[in-house]
């Protein structure tokens, strides 16, 4: 028993470093989905969707199908683009993006599927498949506090004020200080005559 452990220990490895190897030898697609917010007028939501799609395996990702279908056409209608895009092939090393705009006119909060993307490798018969991120819950028309302009500048303000002001004060001091003064100048002036 105790000989025998080891020799398995032994085999798991050497199975782990052989799949290894023959998955370095593939494509590894990595999919980042971004949803970007509008209302270009009052009552109606856009969705600005990418996809940015990168390769970041040693082979080409052949026949590329990425579709993200997970939007419900009863809640969005396509304005720009399409849900779905094909790619003949796919580099090492390469990127692909792909983007369309939604628009939504029903409130309510809606999370999205992430996208489904189908690869051929050249070393496999069955089509491989990879998943884009997952995107935060939205919410489609909900109501939003205004856009206060110059919130930073209060903030910073608020926390370096009285240190701006002491530097200020130094510094003024200092000027005062070192630069030579009118009035010396004049009183010499005279006392020379």
């Amino acid at each position: 028993m105790a000989t025998t452990r080891p020799l398995l220990l032994c085999a798991a490895l050497l199975l782990a470093a052989l799949s290894c190897t023959f998955a370095a030898d593939a494509p590894f697609l990595v999919a980042h989905k971004k949803v970007a917010l509008s209302r270009p007028k009052p009552g109606v939501e856009r969705l600005a969707v990418s996809l940015d799609l990168y390769n970041q395996g040693s082979a080409t990702a052949y026949d590329v199908a990425i579709n993200d279908d997970s939007w419900p056409k009863e809640a969005f209608e396509l304005v720009s683009g399409e849900v779905s895009k094909t790619l003949e092939r796919l580099e090492p090393g390469a990127t692909a993006s792909h983007a369309f705009v939604l628009e939504s006119k029903t409130q309510g909060r809606f999370q999205a599927s992430p996208a489904v993307i189908k690869y051929r490798v050249a070393t496999k018969a069955a089509l491989q498949e990879a998943y884009s991120t997952p995107i935060l819950p939205l919410d489609i028309l909900a109501e939003r506090p205004p856009v206060k302009k110059f919130e930073w500048a209060k903030k910073l303000i608020a926390k370096y004020g009285a240190l701006v002001s002491v530097v200020s004060f130094v510094l003024g001091f200092i000027y005062l200080v070192a630069s030579p003064s009118k009035s010396a100048g004049s009183k010499s002036g005279k006392k020379r005559r």
